[in-house]
């Protein structure tokens, strides 16, 4: 396991070189106690992970769970600076976004984080066709995020079998056994072609399928 704590250095083989070996790096954006952080480098160890988290408690608690794993870092820091100031242009191949804050109450809306220069910063560092997987119980800001993501035309909505192949959050474990539905998407960077044709005809830019709920 690497605890990252970089020098501010945009280039993608400086955040290569935390891992063990090469490899498509992954981010957990608000890793919390980093259960799935490391039930996903467990499942997919051909691939490296690096956990944000902002709180020290919760990143103490994540470098324990993935202190056996070479394939996963974890960075305590705002996730904003990092994605925004710390990632180069399309190095990472797929962010998950799991049970942010939705600040539920309107005047604090614009704390939460996903907004329309969040989205932007994200597909900036995304690699070609790289995705932003997302999982919320609350419905309202589910669907506050898929629209500032279809209005941005860098994302379109993937194709999603009902579950996916992910291990469960400690966030997400706790919402099921309440019996809470989870919404879920994922949102897949839209290519420079793409856009082009989207500008052209809109209908290229539609939505591929409904968003999952369980």
């Amino acid at each position: 396991m690497i605890q990252v704590i970089p020098e501010t250095n945009k280039s993608a083989a400086h955040w290569t070189r935390l891992f063990a070996r090469p490899g498509p790096i992954h981010v957990d954006l608000g890793c919390g106690d980093g259960l799935h952080l490391a039930a996903l480098g467990a499942q997919y160890p051909e691939k490296n992970f690096l956990g944000i988290e902002r709180l020290l408690h919760r990143a103490r608690s994540a470098v324990r769970k993935t202190s056996h794993l070479e394939n996963i870092g974890v960075l305590r820091a705002d996730t904003s600076f990092v994605v925004r100031h710390l990632f180069p242009a399309e190095s990472i191949q797929a962010f998950y976004l799991l049970f942010p804050d939705p600040w539920p109450k309107r005047r604090h809306h614009r704390r939460r984080i996903v907004t329309s220069e969040f989205l932007m910063d994200l597909a900036q560092a995304l690699a070609p066709s790289g995705s932003l997987f997302v999982a919320t119980d609350h419905s309202e800001y589910f669907e506050r995020i898929l629209q500032l993501a279809t209005e941005s035309n860098l994302f379109c909505v993937a194709d999603q079998p009902p579950d996916w192949e992910f291990p469960k959050s400690t966030f997400e474990q706790r919402f099921r056994d309440a019996g809470i539905p989870i919404h879920r998407l994922e949102l897949r960077k839209v290519s420079p072609v793409t856009k082009a044709l989207a500008s052209q005809d809109p209908s290229r830019n539609r939505i591929s399928t409904a968003p999952v709920s369980s």
